[in-house]
Parts: structure tokens; sequence; C-alpha cells
């Protein structure tokens, strides 16, 4: 198991078992699936120069799915109109970031098949990926799970074989890789 990511000489770096590995590998890429899968496209056509320029907009429909939504929330809670507007012109820029972020991860990842342990090294730039990566599948697993604020008992009561006490203690653990990351970076 990764003893967390470490800091030195400007690099940031954590050795991760093969088992984690593909359980990262699996998450990033559940991920970028579901950010890749509901992208509405806008199907009104542009009505000012702005929209005419920037080409292929997202709809102002807020997404279906619950993790889509905490992933891409409203900008404008008391504005229909104005959350809209804003979702059409950033979403597809939102989403792309979060498919970068995690093909960084991935790529930084590499291929457990091959060793029963893998050293990734983070420059600053794929340090701030990965944790913006890690903050997407805790909100995500968070969103699927129901967590809330301070329910720690409730998850520590389920049964050893109750598969939410399972996932859930992935999402604790990526947390805490998440913690050990900010810790190392800064």
């Amino acid at each position: 198991m990764t003893g967390g990511f470490r800091a030195r000489r400007g690099v940031v770096s954590a050795t991760f078992a093969a088992d984690e590995v593909r359980l990262l590998r699996g998450l990033v890429a559940e991920l970028v699936e579901l950010v890749r899968s509901e992208t509405p496209i806008s199907t009104k056509p542009p009505e000012d120069s702005l929209a005419a320029l920037v080409g292929q907009m997202a709809s102002t429909e807020p997404p279906d799915d619950e993790v889509l939504a905490r992933l891409f929330p409203s900008a404008y809670n008391d504005d229909e109109n104005a959350a809209g507007e804003f979702r059409r012109f950033t979403e597809y820029g939102l989403r792309d970031a979060k498919v970068k972020n995690a093909e960084i991860v991935l790529e930084s990842l590499g291929d457990p098949a091959f060793s029963d342990q893998v050293t990734v090294s983070l420059n600053p730039d794929e340090a701030q990926a990965w944790l913006r990566n890690l903050t997407d599948l805790r909100l995500a697993l968070g969103v699927r799970l129901g967590v809330e604020d301070d329910d720690e008992d409730t998850w520590a009561a389920l049964p050893d074989d109750d598969r939410r006490r399972q996932v859930y203690g992935v999402y604790v653990w990526l947390g805490w890789l998440q913690e050990s990351l900010v810790r190392a970076v800064w």
C-alpha cells in the first residue's frame, strides 16, 4: 500500500501497489466516461456574435445525472437564464479540462501489468492535475454513496460485507491520498 505523496528536490512522488494503480485507473476511466457521456449540445442557433465565434456550445440545461450536476453546478442559483447562458458557454471547456486532468493521471500511472508497484513522479502542473482529478473522484463517489458531513459513524456501523462500506473505504483512501499530495505540494 502506498505511503502517500512526498516531495523531494522539486518533484512530488508516490509509489503505488499494482492493485492501487488498477483501482485508480478504473475509477479515473469511469469518471472520463461519465463526463463524456452526457454532453448535451445546444440545438438553438447562435443569437449573438460571441456564440457564433465560439462554435459548438453546450446546452443551457443542467445535467440530469446527480454526479454531473455536482461536477458542473449552476453558476447562478437564483437566475435560471443567467445560469443557462453561463453553462452554454463554459461547460464544454470544463468537461475538456476534467478529461485532460484525468488523462494526465492515467498517463502518469503507467501500466501495472509489468510490475508489482508503480512509482509516480509529478512536476507541479501534473500535481495540480492530480489534485483536481482526486477532487472529482471523491465528489463522484461521495454523491453516489450519499456521503454527508459528519456521518463517519454511519459508515463505520455498516457490516464488513456491505459493498457500500468497501466503496466508502475507497472514498476515504482517496481523501487521504489527496491530503498527502496537498501536503507534499505545499
